[in-house]
């Protein structure tokens, strides 16, 4: 059940795309014409989202967004190839018995698209349904595959829209929290503090946040929230006397568009790194800001491994004329899921008690699992921004 894991935040490119609540970052189309990063035409309509590729006998269904708001299409069309570059390593592995076919359908940008799709999954008899991105549509058609008995393994890091049957392949605010609280604990942190956009993502990031540093042993001393920039050197003068009285000995700062304006005003308030770590989160990998922002100098963040996009990378870019989203690892890595044997060939086939295995599946970019309420646990690295770039401080663990 080896497989390589998602790689799901890497360096960023020209362009972004709001996705649930988080920003991210999609590459310029290349290899000419209008196609998106892979170089491939984007499809107009449902009837050309409607693609088979595999041989095996389990019928899965794949569902992305193919039409519709044109940033959405670029990260659907990469998510598309990159599972159909995991049928071609299938079929060129010996060792490897090819157990489904994948059924690719057009999940548009909307619920309604998303609920259709579904409706078409399961009218085929499809066994699993990888897909689609947001959460609204996780939720809709998660509502349909359950309904219906069938799994689905969902892209949306939104934990509300996950549940029994229900699983995201995604980094979720309770991961990144947890990894994170668990390393700077080892450290001997215990003035733990964070401050948090008043988004709902930013409000998730911030129930989390409370729950792990709970259930560490060092409740927060203090949570800020904020609803513009303007707010952060308030939030900076509030926290100075509790970080001079030792009261704060961490900051957490997960919005990375924010963090070099608190890194800034910080030291500006004459807080120096020996009196306080910061904490960033995994939408800081790569970010150039992030990096390129002395105040952040040796914060800390949790970070999937990205040797998981980059083994993926040279065979994405000889197929399809292009680099593949930093998403694209997670369809990857769920058609590779979707083929185990144990889990495509049992009877029923992906049924929870396998698909909820506490030892979860190992890749080699660590470990990731599934919870019975379909949240998923990734083995996450620590990274930190040194003087000369990022290092890794602790490797992969869950």
């Amino acid at each position: 059940m080896a497989f390589g894991l998602a790689a799901l935040l890497a360096s960023c490119s020209p362009g972004e795309w709001q996705f649930g609540s988080r920003t991210l970052s999609f590459p310029a189309p290349q290899g000419g014409g209008n196609g998106g990063p892979s170089g491939m035409p984007i499809p107009t309509s449902t009837n050309a989202a409607a693609d088979r590729f595999g041989r095996g006998p389990v019928p899965v269904t794949l569902l992305l967004p193919l039409t519709g708001e044109p940033g959405m299409v670029q990260i659907g069309t990469s998510l598309a190839n990159a599972s159909r570059l995991a049928i071609a390593f299938i079929d060129a592995n010996p060792n490897i018995g090819e157990n489904i076919t994948i059924t690719l359908r057009d999940s548009g940008t909307s619920v309604a698209g998303a609920t259709h799709a579904a409706n078409a999954a399961v009218a085929e008899g499809a066994k699993l349904i990888l897909g689609p991105l947001q959460a609204e549509q996780v939720s809709a058609a998660g509502a349909v595959a359950r309904a219906s008995g069938v799994p689905l393994i969902g892209f949306s890091n939104t934990v509300s829209s996950a549940g029994p049957g229900i699983y995201l392949l995604s980094v979720t605010p309770d991961m990144e929290m947890k990894r994170a609280v668990s390393y700077l604990r080892a450290q001997g942190r215990r003035g733990l503090a964070g401050a948090f956009p008043t988004t709902p993502y930013g409000e998730a990031q911030a129930l989390a946040f409370r729950q792990q540093a709970t259930a560490s042993g060092a409740p927060p001393n203090a949570v800020y929230m904020y609803s513009s920039p303007s707010e952060i050197a308030g939030i900076v003068a509030q926290a100075k006397p509790l970080i001079d009285r030792g009261m704060i000995d961490t900051l957490f700062l997960p919005e990375r568009s924010a963090a070099p304006a608190f890194g800034q005003a910080l030291a500006q308030a004459g807080v120096t790194p020996d009196l306080l770590q910061l904490a960033g989160s995994a939408e800081w990998a790569g970010d150039p800001a992030i990096l390129a922002s002395p105040g952040l100098r040796g914060a800390i963040y949790p970070a999937v491994d990205e040797a998981g996009l980059n083994a993926i990378t040279p065979d994405y870019q000889a197929r399809f004329g292009g680099r593949p989203h930093p998403l694209a690892t997670l369809a990857y890595t769920a058609t590779i899921l979707a083929n185990v044997n144990t889990l495509s060939l049992a009877t029923p086939p992906y049924n929870p008690s396998l698909m909820t295995n506490p030892t979860g599946f190992n890749g080699r970019d660590g470990l990731f699992r599934f919870g019975t309420d379909g949240r998923s646990e990734y083995a996450l690295a620590i990274k930190q921004i040194g003087p000369s770039g990022v290092v890794t401080v602790e490797g992969p663990k869950l």
